[in-house]
């Protein structure tokens, strides 16, 4: 990715913290330059319909082989984008050809009366996972998408619009081969995967897998990576009838325990033919 690009869009959004909205500046000059380079994008807008339609066009056309070499890759590369698209690949093949349902999402109150209802589309929300659908994306801002797809490796995992930005940007990615520092990295994950304690949260998972060697990730991006493990189906809890303890920003992962250690089934389907268990 072009560099000069990349500082444009970041410092646009992030200041060692977020950038408030009202205090966001950019030149026309360098959101033309990002824009041409692909990492900023016009506001966009699609119906519902349409952005399930072309996610299911963009699965028959992604090989699956592809999606595993950029999640192995990126253990190495800390092309953290790679990695998200695993998650939206698993999330898109949830999906089937379907018109928007809506269903009552939430209502909000003031004075005991309702004051706004939100929905959202019925046949996405009853998949495996619950997709988030809208019936209309009204020029959506793609940017912050794809600033946060870069720097954490994508946070609205779960999302129709980001299940299509996120498969669309990965389809013009080239992908290398996995290194044999990648197989061994994730190997190394599988390992400390599998020596948790009974009773142990996420959390401690996350912990964990800093001692990982040459996984060189901060906090967060090991929660996405954890949550993406989740999505996915590595980290597979063996019952969703648990207490949560305190507050915590896990979706995927939030009933994953220690004694669950990780699905081998679902690891040798998906990986496999890169590494030896």
């Amino acid at each position: 990715m072009d560099k000069r690009a990349i500082k444009i869009l970041f410092q646009y959004y992030w200041k060692n913290g977020w950038i408030d909205k009202k205090d966001r500046k950019i030149t026309h000059e360098d959101f033309l330059y990002a824009k041409e380079k692909g990492l900023m994008f016009e506001p966009f807008s699609i119906s519902h319909d349409d952005c399930v339609e072309r996610i299911i066009e963009l699965v028959k056309i992604i090989p699956q082989d592809k999606i595993i070499r950029a999640f192995l890759a990126s253990l190495s590369t800390r092309r953290l984008e790679w990695r998200s698209c695993i998650a939206s690949w698993h999330v898109a093949n949830q999906l089937t050809p379907h018109k928007y349902t809506p269903v009552i999402s939430g209502q909000f109150y003031e004075n005991g009366e309702i004051t706004h209802t939100g929905y959202n589309c019925g046949v996405c929300k009853d998949t495996m996972n619950g997709i988030i659908g809208n019936e209309y994306y009204r020029e959506n801002d793609f940017n912050i998408l794809n600033f946060e797809r870069i720097k954490w490796g994508g946070v609205r995992r779960g999302e129709l619009l980001y299940t299509l930005f996120d498969l669309e940007q990965f389809q013009k990615d080239d992908i290398p081969k996995p290194t044999n520092e990648d197989i061994s990295i994730f190997q190394s994950i599988l390992k400390t995967i599998a020596g948790s304690n009974d009773g142990d949260y996420p959390g401690k998972l996350r912990d964990r897998l800093k001692d990982v060697a040459g996984l060189k990730y901060n906090k967060d991006e090991l929660s996405i990576l954890i949550e993406i493990l989740a999505c996915i189906g590595v980290l597979r809890p063996a019952s969703y009838d648990r207490p949560e303890r305190g507050k915590h920003d896990w979706t995927y992962a939030t009933h994953w325990r220690g004694e669950d250690k990780y699905d081998e089934a679902v690891v040798q389907q998906l990986f496999g033919n890169f590494i030896y268990l």
